[in-house]
């Protein structure tokens, strides 16, 4: 079967289509024949993270398609059923923190990038109707870590304010759609005039440029839910806007690992700070729920053909793209 794979040393230029074994369905086990995956910032991540003597392996973590093979002791699922692929691996039951075991398709085992890949049968699920297979193809990863984030960890709440910094992921995409149809109020922020012109069309209540005063531009706003993946280059700001008693949940540090906190205003502003990812199979399925109660679309930037994943990775790498990034799998 065609797929792309990283070998090598860590890094992009180590990147290629190639052909690989299809493999068999061991017991509990099915095969995927996938007809769109999404690209996410953590397949870039996984490039260099492996080291340069690790076997070839397959990127990606999200996808979508038909059942091709079954293995023994697969209760109802049929040959044919159409599906989406939940990313979370040995996450079953919704918890304050994954088990020691928890791992995410693709890296360190093959991913999505394929025109098959063999997983086990509690990672799919039946895929959304209202959703075309580019949506559901870059649904799962960038959703459940929304869903999580908000509800699970952040409790929001529909007469609250959420703040979400750097709007135009996939994540954070995600972040907002679910946020208004949950009846909150959202802000976001980006550096980007264009990105914040696009959140707004999306039902932003508010969208601030990054290099602004958020003090000030917030001033009237009352805060009661940050959810971060920039990390230190906002961390000071975003603390600055809470409001007292607020909480502030991470899941990510796009800007580096470390941040400064001022533990004072940390305990008189009686602040929540949580970290958070991906999510588990309990969390997975009331996403798919939420997202078919208010018919919540991914917001799809571009699609690739397979043959084109190299460039579907330089257009992340720009950073100008607004939502997903669709790998079509069509040979």
């Amino acid at each position: 079967m065609k797929a792309f794979v990283h070998s090598g040393k860590p890094g992009f230029e180590n990147t290629y289509l190639t052909n690989i074994e299809k493999g068999e369905p061991q017991e509990g086990e099915v095969i995927v024949r996938l007809k769109t995956a999404g690209l996410n910032h953590r397949d870039k991540w996984n490039l260099y993270r492996r080291s340069e003597n690790a076997p070839p392996v397959v990127l990606g973590s999200d996808g979508a398609g038909v059942i091709e093979e079954i293995g023994e002791g697969v209760m109802n699922i049929q040959i044919g059923d159409e599906v989406i692929i939940n990313p979370s691996l040995n996450w079953r039951v919704k918890s304050d923190s994954p088990p020691g075991n928890f791992e995410i398709i693709g890296v360190p085992g093959h991913g999505t990038f394929a025109e098959y890949i063999t997983i086990p049968a509690t990672n799919v699920e039946p895929k959304p109707r209202f959703l075309s297979w580019e949506e559901s193809g870059v649904l799962s990863l960038a959703a459940l870590t929304a869903f999580r984030a908000l509800f699970t960890r952040g409790g929001l709440k529909a007469d609250q304010t959420v703040l979400i910094p750097g709007i135009g992921s996939g994540v954070a995409t995600f972040l907002l759609l679910m946020a208004k149809a949950a009846g909150a109020r959202a802000i976001v922020t980006s550096r980007s005039e264009k990105k914040c012109e696009r959140a707004i069309e999306l039902g932003a209540d508010m969208a601030i440029k990054s290099d602004k005063d958020w003090k000030k531009e917030l001033v009237n706003e009352k805060i009661d839910l940050i959810i971060d993946s920039v990390g230190p280059a906002i961390w000071e700001k975003a603390l600055s806007v809470l409001r007292v008693g607020g909480t502030l949940v991470n899941f990510g540090a796009t800007t580096g690992d470390d941040v400064k906190i001022n533990l004072r205003n940390l305990y008189f502003g009686q602040y929540n700070l949580l970290g958070t990812t991906m999510g588990s199979t309990e969390e997975y399925k009331e996403m798919l729920k939420f997202i078919e109660r208010y018919e919540i679309r991914p917001v799809i930037d571009k699609v690739f053909h397979h043959a084109d994943s190299k460039e579907a990775f330089l257009h992340m790498n720009e950073g100008s793209h607004f939502g997903k990034i669709c790998i079509k799998i069509d040979w």
